[in-house]
């Protein structure tokens, strides 16, 4: 095989690399230590190939609601206070938003450079900004990132329908070790939230951001109109040139 074929094929199989963090260590998680910690092989599923990311996805209230019950699993929703996006593994926080902090962080059993309202891991957050050129690790690149990586695992229409499916959160699962897989457990053998918690979660907090999305609506709608012009002001005279004629 000529070497530039051998070269591409090369970078073919490193390219499906980046379809699926290849341990834990890679995903939005932590990774086990000890003694009786092992490297053991993970089972990754392909994806189909994804359009390119737009630079900016829209927040409806369904990709809010998702991108809050992420936060709730992850341990870093705070009551939907900003200070979430400052997390780290462990529970610390950060303070410049200026770019991933990338600071492993050490529990009794568990090491962690995850950071953020997602815990995205530096490979992770990495990968994400050379796709989007995202400049900076505030809330708004966060929330970009997350919906970015909800798109890659194929993702984002599930997630337009309104509801935390089974089948929405077993997608997330290879991203987020705190979502369920289809039997229930995490794609990592992490603590995992039970998809009965996630779904509440997410149903009552899509309510309210329905609510709040429909009262900014009503407001608008119930906004009086200014009163008609009937003066003879040459403005009111001008404004009745532009006005439909009533005549049959």
């Amino acid at each position: 095989m000529p070497n530039l074929q051998l070269r591409h094929l090369v970078l073919a199989f490193a390219g499906l690399s980046l379809a699926a963090p290849a341990s834990a260590a890679e995903a939005s998680g932590a990774w086990q230590l000890g003694p009786e910690a092992r490297v053991t092989p993970v089972r990754v599923s392909m994806m189909s190939p994804l359009p390119a990311a737009p630079r900016v996805f829209a927040i409806t209230p369904e990709r809010r609601a998702l991108l809050n019950t992420i936060r709730y699993a992850e341990g870093t929703w705070a009551n939907g206070q900003e200070v979430g996006y400052r997390i780290l593994f462990g529970g610390s926080l950060f303070d410049s938003l200026d770019r991933h902090p990338n600071r492993v962080m050490r529990t009794a059993r568990y090491a962690s450079a995850a950071a953020g309202a997602y815990q995205f891991m530096p490979f992770t957050w990495d990968m994400v900004t050379r796709a989007m050129g995202i400049p900076d690790f505030g809330p708004e690149s966060q929330d970009q990132a997350a919906l970015f990586l909800v798109q890659r695992r194929g993702a984002l229409h599930l997630a337009d329908r309104g509801e935390l499916s089974p089948d929405l959160a077993a997608r997330l699962a290879p991203e987020w070790a705190s979502f369920p897989t289809l039997a229930g457990r995490s794609f990592y053998g992490q603590p995992v939230k039970r998809l009965n918690d996630l779904r509440r979660f997410y149903e009552q907090n899509l309510a309210q951001l329905r609510n709040e999305a429909a009262a900014v609506w009503e407001d608008v709608a119930i906004r009086q109109a200014p009163p008609a012009c009937n003066d003879a002001s040459l403005s009111c005279q001008l404004e009745r040139v532009g006005e439909p004629s009533t005549a049959r």
